[in-house]
């Protein structure tokens, strides 16, 4: 499919336009003075699918970038988005990780729930340990309190019924009764870590719909939006079209007369 980065691409959303340049510089600014993702960046995220993302990160030479084996725990209504915070789990030491042990107010576990800042994703690494829980619906509860815009892990979640009833997203490897400790021992919050066999650095961006999670990494957050949202686009147009009875060839991908009537029709 076409790239549109040699032109200016308006997207809509709250009432405003923005159009792709001012996005692409507004995030590399942002990026170089260590600052979030742009907000209108995420907002435009929404409207993409994980597949259309797994596509132009291909685009990009990048094809690990969807997890596996991790999915919601819930009906998906809207898709998650917003950038990683990160913990990371080793194998548990039975002297150390203990029930008593996560009483500490500097357990890297009870921490990571405790200081998420609103709007960022709590990532856990659980090596795709998915029998025991990397968290319970009481934790969760707290990351709907704080504002967070989701969990994800490789690892399993307890408590799953009450859990996918908090408010937030939750994308996990299954349900799994035994607490954390019984497996794991948490070491590190904001280190790069693995997830669902994907590398996480703390800011990428993730979104999560029915088909999984994939993994932005953020420097490459402003370069894809535009051209996601336009995939989109033009891919709504195309299955109007094989719905009416076109070929798929010439069709999908579109040739240049798809294209044309594409741009007709916006």
């Amino acid at each position: 499919m076409p790239r549109t980065s040699s032109r200016v691409y308006s997207i809509s959303f709250a009432n405003r336009r923005v159009d792709s340049l001012t996005l692409r510089n507004t995030v590399h600014s942002s990026r170089k003075l260590g600052m979030p993702v742009a907000q209108e960046i995420l907002e435009c995220l929404r409207r993409v699918s994980t597949a259309t993302l797994t596509s132009q990160l291909l685009k990009r030479g990048m094809r690990n970038r969807s997890m596996r084996g991790v999915q919601p725990i819930h009906a998906v209504s809207e898709r998650m988005v917003g950038e990683a915070m990160t913990l990371r789990n080793i194998p548990a030491r039975e002297d150390l990780d203990t029930m008593e042990s996560l009483a500490s107010i500097e357990h890297p576990q009870r921490k990571a729930f405790e200081t998420i800042a609103a709007g960022r994703i709590l990532v856990i690494d659980c090596r795709g340990e998915t029998g025991v829980g990397a968290a319970g619906d009481i934790l969760i509860a707290r990351l709907a309190a704080r504002g967070a815009a989701g969990l994800v892990t490789d690892g399993g979640i307890r408590d799953v019924v009450s859990a996918g009833a908090q408010g937030i997203p939750v994308y996990c490897g299954g349900a799994a009764a035994p607490p954390n400790v019984a497996c794991h021992h948490a070491v590190a919050i904001d280190d790069p870590i693995g997830c669902g066999g994907v590398a996480v650095f703390p800011g990428d961006v993730l979104v999560g719909d029915r088909d999984g999670v994939v993994v932005v990494p953020a420097h490459l957050a402003a370069e894809i939006t535009p051209d996601a949202v336009e995939q989109e686009e033009i891919e709504e147009f195309v299955l109007r079209e094989i719905c009416a009875g076109r070929p798929l060839f010439g069709t999908y991908p579109p040739n240049a007369e798809t294209l044309a009537r594409y741009r007709k029709c916006r």
